[in-house]
């Protein structure tokens, strides 16, 4: 079961192999298994992990260490963490929009463009409940970034009045 978990972060596999231990050993193989999530090569996989598991604070600090591993085009994932995460890990949601925000106006995908408005909406809603941006830009920085980057998508932002 610990194989199957460590191969295919299975959260089945991952619970079936905690009921058989002891207990605290329990704990220290979910400590190991949380671990191995924040190092798992696919960020997306490991971030769907913690949705399923639930472990919304493993799910903040995979995003917040690996944002630049975010594949926007994954808004099935994303967007459902950003909801989870909004709340108490205003930082890791921001992240999560920045990244669907940043993959539909690059790539040009305009029928995205109403979505993402609306995540840029989220992200000015919560900026003020993030104390620290850390290696990130504050959110009237990334702002001012994106109208310089995509000034002429004019749809984009006639979406976010």
């Amino acid at each position: 079961r610990w194989w199957c978990f460590q191969h295919r972060l299975s959260v089945h596999h991952l619970q079936g192999f905690l009921k058989e231990l002891p207990d605290f050993e329990d704990v220290d193989a979910e400590d190991r298994a949380r671990a191995l999530v924040l190092a798992h090569n696919d960020i997306l996989e490991a971030l769907q992990f913690c949705l399923t598991w639930p472990d919304l604070h493993t799910a903040a600090g995979l995003v917040t260490a690996r944002a630049g591993e975010l594949d926007g085009d994954y808004y099935e994932v994303l967007s459902p963490a950003a909801d989870a995460l909004r709340e108490r890990y205003p930082l890791a949601a921001t992240l999560r929009w920045r990244a669907m925000i940043d993959f539909a106006l690059n790539e040009s995908r305009s029928s995205r463009y109403r979505y993402v408005a609306s995540h840029l909406k989220d992200c000015a809603a919560v900026s003020n409940d993030i104390r620290s941006f850390e290696s990130h830009p504050p959110h009237d920085a990334y702002v001012e970034a994106l109208k310089e980057q995509h000034a002429r998508k004019t749809s984009f932002w006639v979406d976010l009045d």
